[in-house]
């Protein structure tokens, strides 16, 4: 059977299951909608809370930053993961004890304010849109492979996917289609997984073969082969640290309070039936989840040795050193379709050069050899962890299963995120601060128009993102830490932050962090007018975009702190409700 139709069958009948689940889980009310009644089972809804967590970024882009950043990279690792263990500890527990059905509800009562309402959804829409621009990448990436047309076509056809489930089924039926997404996705990274390990060393544990030694015979551990290689052709070792370390620190911290920010993986914990199960189902999250992060690393450095191999076949600098362009394999050519992969033959030799041509000392021994520039004019990140098994030759059905885990990890988080989105425009702002006499029906009717505004205008900024997935999604954090964060942590432990506080601090810190992006971004509706090139040269103290949300949370807390203790204290029935929300014993409740 053919690759093509192999990937149709199975990505088809994942499809067909998405939809089924959607159509039997159809959300009927408000409560089935925002918080599928609150009686999921907490295993379940750890299940659930695995595949929205586990985004594009985790699934498709997280191993593509990985085999190209090296080291580097092994902050999104500890960030996340991180990340995710302080918001099942410090906020889980409490917000779900609060008993709300979004993160805006809790920030307006806790602050006896609309206007602090209405802040908090400008806050969620800036992290959630921006989060969810990481998935439209994703899902464009995943669907153009899969059905072979350009990246565009393939988003189009994504954004189509989204808006049938995630319209239809609000929280109800994403959360039982993400319990099966979870079942595809984790199977479809783990499998070819298990086979590239056996290939490249011989051990079936990814885990274990990232520092095994090559199944050869040389003796050689594959770390340092992967080093060797890198380092012949140019390129910096891959073990090594290659950014700052307060860049390293800030982006870590970064990810992890943004992590315990996000408003759509909080509201995971409003849909099981008791306090104690929000506890529950976040120690389960977390054991779904490190399945695919402790393989991610071993992911990631395969793929890129067997792409470094795939194209440099012999000695370097030798005539036939280099692929023959008519010998290039077929993934080589399924993937150029895409866009995302592309060469140029610069020297005319019938051969690809691939090596970095930044190397001032290496670029001067190349063009001794004949060589006239790295001639892989284009490799997206995002397409490693789906090119990996079909660079390894791996069966067919490897390959489609993969595709169909890629398609669910984006369609997964997307849809949490965007009914995110709508929850807080409809709940929010409509029911909550505008129309407070909303019928339920008017309220699902506003819920769903507002998710498909959001996945059209997430599908027109995801054509032209500022980033691999993984980088966009940091972006999101980056917004989600300066904002949603501090005023959720100061809310739940301090009885001191007021109103005032917690608007200005939140306005500030997101502020602050937009300014900084927009400054090296230029990105959205003034996309290319970056006030400067977005290099470690030109970034304050050498913070990077993606890790300045750790600043603008300090400055959300400072400011917060400073402007309450300046201004009237909170009302006596608002550090009461403070008090009874940090009760313990109410939490087996």
């Amino acid at each position: 059977m053919s690759l093509q139709l192999m990937t149709y069958l199975v990505v088809g009948a994942t499809f067909a299951l998405y939809v089924f689940i959607a159509i039997k889980a159809r959300a009927s009310t408000t409560g089935e909608f925002y918080v599928a009644g609150k009686g999921v089972h907490p295993v379940l809804n750890g299940m659930a809370t695995g595949a929205d967590w586990m985004s594009a970024a985790s699934f498709i882009s997280m191993a593509g930053l990985i085999a190209f950043k090296g080291f580097d990279a092994s902050v999104y690792l500890m960030g996340w993961t991180g990340g995710y263990c302080l918001l099942a500890m410090l906020l889980a527990p409490y917000l779900r004890k609060y008993g709300k059905f979004t993160v805006p509800e809790f920030i307006g009562d806790r602050y006896y304010s609309n206007t602090a309402r209405i802040v908090a959804v400008i806050c969620l829409i800036t992290a959630s849109l921006t989060y969810v621009i990481g998935q439209m990448k994703g899902i464009g990436v995943a669907f153009s492979r899969f059905l072979e047309v350009p990246f565009a076509t393939g988003l189009l056809v994504g954004m189509a996917i989204v808006f049938v489930y995630a319209v239809l089924g609000g929280m109800k039926g994403i959360t039982y289609t993400q319990i099966a997404q979870y079942c595809v996705l984790i199977f479809a990274y783990t499998v070819p997984a298990i086979f590239i390990s056996l290939q490249l060393t011989g051990n079936p544990v990814p885990q274990i073969g990232l520092g095994s030694t090559m199944a050869d015979g040389s003796g050689v551990y594959l770390l340092d082969k992967l080093d060797q290689v890198l380092v012949d052709l140019g390129f910096k070792a891959y073990t090594i640290q290659k950014g700052t370390t307060i860049n390293m620190f800030l982006l870590t911290l970064s990810l992890m309070i943004g992590t315990a920010g996000l408003p759509h993986v909080i509201t995971r914990f409003f849909t099981v039936p008791r306090v104690r199960d929000a506890r529950s189902s976040a120690g389960w999250a977390l054991v779904f989840i490190a399945i695919l992060y402790t393989t991610a690393p071993a992911v990631g450095a395969m793929a890129r040795l067997n792409l470094m191999n795939t194209i440099q076949i012999g000695e370097v600098g030798s005539p036939d050193g280099n692929l023959k362009i008519s010998d290039v394999p077929s993934w080589f050519v399924n993937w150029e379709k895409t866009g995302l992969l592309k060469h140029e033959d610069k020297n005319n030799d019938g051969r690809i050069q691939y090596y970095n041509d930044k190397n001032k000392e290496f670029a001067a021994k190349a063009e001794a050899w004949g060589w006239k520039g790295n001639e892989m004019t284009k490799v997206d990140r995002d397409i490693m962890v789906l090119a990996n098994p079909e660079i390894a030759n791996l069966p067919n059905w490897v390959i489609a299963l993969v595709a169909a885990g890629g398609i669910a990890a984006a369609l997964s988080t997307a849809a949490g995120l965007l009914l995110a989105i709508s929850s807080s425009v409809s709940h929010d702002l409509l029911k909550g601060v505008f129309v407070p006499d909303m019928t339920e029906k008017n309220e699902l009717l506003a819920s769903r128009i507002s998710m498909a505004g959001a996945i059209l205008v997430a599908g027109y900024l995801g054509l032209n993102p500022p980033g691999f997935a993984a980088q966009v999604v940091a972006l999101a954090f980056g917004l989600a830490a300066s904002s949603i964060f501090p005023a959720i942590m100061m809310g739940i432990f301090s009885k001191r932050v007021n109103n005032t506080g917690a608007v200005l601090g939140m306005l500030s810190g997101l502020g602050v962090t937009l300014v900084y992006i927009f400054w090296f971004k230029g990105w959205f509706f003034i996309k290319g007018t970056a006030m400067l090139p977005n290099t470690p040269d030109n970034w304050l103290f050498g913070i990077s975009p993606e890790a300045f949300g750790a600043v603008g949370a300090l400055i959300n807390f400072v400011v917060a702190l400073v402007v309450s203790n300046m201004t009237k204290e909170p009302p006596e029935h608002i550090q009461a409700l403070i008090e009874d929300i940090r009760v313990p014993g109410s939490f087996s409740k």
